[in-house]
């Protein structure tokens, strides 16, 4: 069995990139960012790991449901997120609880 490395050596000139300056850089193909992509962002601190998802079935009010579509694409991302939001703020309690 071959021992071959199956990833690839990146071409990219990483000397000239490090020494390219911002007004260099041509962004005529780029979109314009609008206010409104970035109220749709979520921020991520750091490289970490993306935890791993699980599909699951989940019945909640449909009202909270629609609002949440209604913000458009990736409404369940931000709702994960929010999700995520809170389980870090109860684990903060707790221990702020159990210190005392």
């Amino acid at each position: 069995m071959s021992k071959k490395s199956i990833s690839r050596k990146s071409r990219t000139d990483f000397n000239r990139l490090d020494k390219q300056e911002d007004k260099d850089i041509d962004f005529s193909d780029s979109p314009e960012i609008t206010p409104e992509m970035f109220a749709r962002t979520v921020v991520r601190k750091g490289l970490k790991l993306v935890p791993q998802k699980s599909q699951i079935t989940l019945r909640m009010d449909t009202d909270v449901l629609e609002w949440f579509k209604t913000q458009g694409k990736g409404y369940q991302t931000r709702m994960n997120a929010l999700l995520r939001a809170y389980m870090q703020a109860q684990k903060n309690h707790h221990k702020r609880l159990t210190k005392k």
